[in-house]
């Protein structure tokens, strides 16, 4: 069996793993070591090539950006300013019809902005906004739907650990990269919030009785209640995109300010600080184990030469650059619905990206990595919420346990609709992911 052989038919024998739910980074390393040793055939060759895989994976000093941003998001966590965020979009639309459903997304996308993990944006403002809105007469399918969707703009909305993971593999300017998602986090808000209104001109029972709006005292102290979160945002993205620091020391900056307004809050004290660290810490481990899976796997492709080889084939074909990427976003969408979409990125980039890298789409190199990563972000959050196995579905529908999941299911194909709406405007206007250039 040839090289080429070999490093192909080890795709389906990961998925497999991955179908029969073994975990995602032990399932890479095993077959990417498995198929070194099957290149190799020398012990020795086989554990240098180990030892070159692990090192130079961490050597990578913006790495520790990672554990930063984590932290960042617990001490948001525990300092409760997802539930202010939540209430001060509340304040400002929850009167409105499907104003809380519209709420709890403006909360995703605030929290997202601290946070930079989709999962953990879903599963932290699902516990917040879950018992307002059954409190408020929501339906399950309304709520569950909003609050998986709105999860998926903690991977979009700047800081995001995807983005970081995809400018490393890409060599991309990280600032840049976060700039570059913002329009198109701000437009996902607006288009979930077009999915709520549309959804509820179909079921206009969805969304209880409308109340009257807060006083306009109580909506100050509510907005005053998230200065914390704007100031640090601002800083922290500002001064990256700025110049002003790394984001390596703007992950740290963010998260000792994000502790410190936590701690104020009383968030960090009885074990709280605690608490905090170990959730980053378990988290970390759990992200770095699964880079570390997918370097060792991907180091087996590209000793296989996979990603050259077929980056030629697809030249040779002359197949249309639009056709091929179309096809990506598209697998994409498919292992959005079993795979996380770190999991996904390190597994595919490797060979995606030098087939993308040579095809001409009227860009230069610097604009069509920046182009193609809001595109892929944007289709891996996509499946994330692609019925029947998004992960977010799943998350969201354990906290909410009461909602069967067909329901969620039907309601949540709106917010899939604007997605893909967002990403047939980004193919047919670059610009849109383009402007920080």
């Amino acid at each position: 069996m040839s090289d080429f052989a070999l490093a192909l038919g080890s795709f389906p024998l990961l998925l497999l793993l991955i179908f029969l739910r073994a975990p995602i980074g032990l399932a890479m390393l095993v077959i990417g070591a498995g198929g070194l040793w099957a290149l190799t055939g020398s012990p020795q060759l086989w554990l240098a090539k180990m030892k070159n895989e692990g090192f130079s994976t961490f050597s990578h000093y913006e790495l520790s950006v990672i554990p930063m941003f984590l932290l960042m998001g617990q001490f948001a966590t525990q300092g409760g300013m997802s539930r202010a965020l939540f209430r001060a979009a509340d304040a400002l639309i929850g009167h409105r019809r499907g104003g809380l459903a519209m709420a709890a997304i403006g909360a995703c996308a605030g929290f997202g902005a601290i946070c930079g993990s989709s999962l953990a944006t879903a599963a932290t403002m699902g516990r917040v906004a879950i018992p307002e809105m059954r409190a408020a007469g929501y339906s399950g399918a309304l709520s569950t739907a909003a609050l998986a969707a709105g999860g998926t703009l903690g991977i979009l909305i700047p800081p995001s650990i995807v983005l970081v993971i995809f400018a490393i593999l890409t060599e991309q300017n990280i600032a840049t990269l976060f700039a570059a998602a913002v329009l198109p986090g701000l437009l996902a808000v607006l288009g979930y919030g077009l999915a709520v209104q549309v959804y509820l001109m179909r079921h206009p029972q969805a969304a209880g009785e409308r109340r009257a709006p807060m006083p306009w005292a109580q909506r100050r102290a509510a907005l005053l209640a998230i200065w914390p979160v704007i100031a640090i945002f601002a800083l922290v993205v500002g001064g990256i995109y700025g110049g002003i620091f790394s984001p390596t020391e703007g992950a740290a900056i963010g998260a000792a300010l994000t502790g410190m307004a936590a701690w104020i809050a009383g968030g960090l004290r009885a074990g709280g600080f605690l608490r905090a660290l170990l959730a980053a810490a378990e988290t970390t481990g759990m992200v770095f184990f699964i880079i570390l899976g997918a370097a060792v796997y991907n180091g087996f492709l590209g000793f296989a030469r996979l990603p050259q080889e077929l980056a030629q084939m697809v030249a040779g074909q002359g197949l249309s650059p639009w056709l091929v990427l179309i096809a990506m976003l598209v697998l994409y969408l498919i292992l959005g619905c079993f795979m996380d979409s770190l999991s996904m990125i390190l597994l595919t980039l490797p060979t995606f990206w030098p087939i993308i890298a040579g095809l001409d789409f009227g860009m230069d190199a610097q604009a069509l990595a920046i182009w193609f990563g809001v595109l892929v972000l944007i289709t891996v959050e996509v499946g994330l919420i692609t019925p029947p196995v998004g992960l977010n579905l799943f998350v969201i529908g354990a906290i909410e346990g009461r909602t069967p999941a067909p329901q969620t299911w039907r309601a949540v194909i709106w917010f899939v609709g604007a997605d893909l709406t967002r990403v047939a405007l980004i193919l047919a206007v670059p610009a849109i992911a383009l402007l920080p250039l």
